[in-house]
């Protein structure tokens, strides 16, 4: 790049709250608009192939997993939508992106946002702390789970063993080889060395930053990051029926990572771009830090058990998971059904995509990239 990205910073454009976002068009910006819309109808023509009946496309999806049901809220879906965002500006938007949709394991990464104001804050010292120096109650007890630090669960390479709300952590997403009794009784794994995406610990996780927050972390989202950034009040963020604790003698629902039983983030599109934008403009909006550009860096960098995977942030490093002729510094986020945030900071876009077929994401990136 010709000038640093303080300089590019400055030419970005923030939405006021709830002011008609500005659009540019492509050629503008230097986008070629032909290969632009090229991109846009192969997301259009590209749906998810999943009933539009989440409930239904919820319990296809993860039937394997014994036990699983429908715990917390769900919402039938819309059809195709996005945004293509340069420089903070629109370049790009398709279907009813106003429309407040589940987002799943979008909601991971919202997640990791809150853990990082927590230690922006100093309400964690560290994420290599171990967790049951926060949460004392039983969770984090015995010889394996004892050894957990914060980073283990953002990284998803805790291993912890137990329960939490009715869902067994050896029963979700099980192993598809061996039995039941090979499940539940197998041998842990160091924690920080092996991932293994799991909604039941990452649902601890958000139980653990409640412990420490004793306050409900819709609240401190919408408080420290949402609000500031102009999201609308469309937005809502559930756990399960039954997640509920006593803190204070206040009753909290503790919240889900995830919708893959119901709850986790419902969320509208231009929402979601808001909050990509933030994070392209590493972690500032207009003149505000809003979280630490460590955190980002942190949280985006490749842990030890995955080199595809940071702090609830999928990275497109040369691995399992890279995405070909695209750049292996990007970073998104990822949820069941089509559903992203992808930040490209090299060339100032944020690209957010609802109920695209998952395994044309790659495609879909790459044509967009080709535009520029």
């Amino acid at each position: 790049m010709s000038f640093s990205y303080v300089e590019a910073q400055k030419q970005y454009y923030f939405p006021d709250k709830n002011a008609e976002w500005e659009y540019q068009s492509p050629s503008a910006l230097k986008v070629n608009e032909n290969q632009l819309k090229k991109a846009i109808t192969f997301a259009k023509e590209n749906e998810y192939s999943g009933s539009r009946d989440l409930r239904i496309a919820i319990l296809k999806g993860f039937s394997r997993e014994p036990f699983h049901k429908i715990a917390g809220p769900t919402k039938k879906r819309g059809g195709p939508a996005g945004m293509i965002l340069k420089k903070g500006y629109v370049i790009a938007k398709w279907g009813d992106v106003k429309r407040v949709d589940m987002t799943f394991s979008v909601t991971k990464s919202y997640l990791s946002t809150v853990a990082g104001l927590a230690i922006d804050k100093g309400l964690i010292a560290s994420t290599t702390n171990f967790v049951n120096d926060y949460v004392w109650d039983g969770s984090f007890d015995g010889t394996h789970n004892s050894k957990i630090k914060w980073q283990h669960l953002l990284t998803q390479s805790s291993d912890w063993s137990g329960s939490l709300w009715g869902g067994h952590d050896w029963a979700d997403r099980p192993p598809k080889e061996g039995g039941l009794d090979d499940w539940e009784n197998r041998t842990y794994k160091t924690p920080g060395t092996t991932f293994e995406y799991n909604d039941v610990r990452v649902n601890l996780l958000a139980y653990s930053l409640l412990q420490v927050y004793r306050k409900p972390l819709p609240v401190i989202l919408r408080e420290k990051i949402m609000n500031p950034i102009g999201a609308s009040s469309t937005w809502r963020w559930y756990g399960y029926d039954n997640a509920w604790v006593n803190i204070d003698g206040i009753k909290m629902q503790s919240v889900t990572g995830g919708g893959h039983s119901g709850g986790g983030l419902f969320i509208n599109t231009e929402d979601h771009a808001r909050f990509g934008l933030l994070f392209l403009n590493n972690g500032k909006w207009k003149n505000k830090q809003l979280i630490s550009e460590k955190w980002i860096t942190e949280a985006t960098t490749s842990s030890k058990a995955n080199i595809n995977y940071g702090y609830m942030w999928w990275l497109n490093k040369k691995g399992p998971r890279h995405w070909e002729g695209v750049s292996e510094n990007i970073y998104y986020a990822a949820g069941f059904g089509g559903n992203f945030i992808i930040i490209d900071k090299e060339n100032d876009l944020v690209i957010v995509t609802r109920w695209l077929e998952p395994s044309k994401i790659g495609e879909f990136v790459k044509k967009v990239i080709f535009s520029l």
